[in-house]
């Protein structure tokens, strides 16, 4: 078995990216792993986002940068998220950087790329200089193909068919 730890990518439209990276959390949790969870884009205090409180009491480390979006929250200025954003990774290459974590989770980090917040090149590097002991996953919609291409697995998930598409909101436990 080998003791180098990988990248993960988990892009595409489909429900379910965050869900994974979540569920592998739980996973490295429960096999008492130091977990450290960072989001981009989500306000945690707004939306809720309960798996986020569900693996603080696992005992993982959890941080949210840039809490918005453009296309959804117009109350921050995107010059506040984008420099949000930075600060963001520069905690994320601390984090890494620090080996203290077996498990690295950077959710929507692969939007704050594609949407001109964070550096694609910023990302590369990060991903070139992980250390081996630091097992490291990138979630978002979006995933470049440069960032792709550098990970040890990607997980492109497609939607097939949802219920917003009929009308059917968001319900609470299942996509909230």
């Amino acid at each position: 078995m080998t003791k180098r730890r990988l990248i993960h990518i988990y892009t595409g439209e489909g429900k379910g990216k965050t869900t994974a990276a979540v569920g592998l959390a739980t996973r490295a949790l429960g096999h008492e792993l130091n977990v450290c969870y960072i989001s981009f884009h989500k306000d945690p205090e707004v939306y809720g986002y309960t798996e986020i409180k569900s693996l603080q009491k696992l005992g993982a480390e959890v941080y949210s940068f840039a809490k918005g979006h453009p296309g959804c929250c117009r109350r921050i200025p995107r010059e506040a998220l984008i420099d949000d954003a930075i600060r963001g990774m520069e905690h994320v290459e601390k984090m890494v950087a620090s080996e203290t974590f077996d498990l690295v989770i950077v959710d929507e980090l692969n939007i704050a790329v594609r949407d001109h917040f964070i550096d694609e090149e910023r990302v590369l590097k990060l991903m070139k200089n992980k250390p081996d002991s630091v097992e490291l996953v990138l979630t978002g919609r979006g995933a470049t193909e440069a960032v792709m291409e550098a990970a040890d697995y990607v997980s492109y998930i497609r939607k097939i068919k949802h219920p917003y598409d009929e009308g059917i909101t968001s319900r609470k436990g299942i996509e909230f």
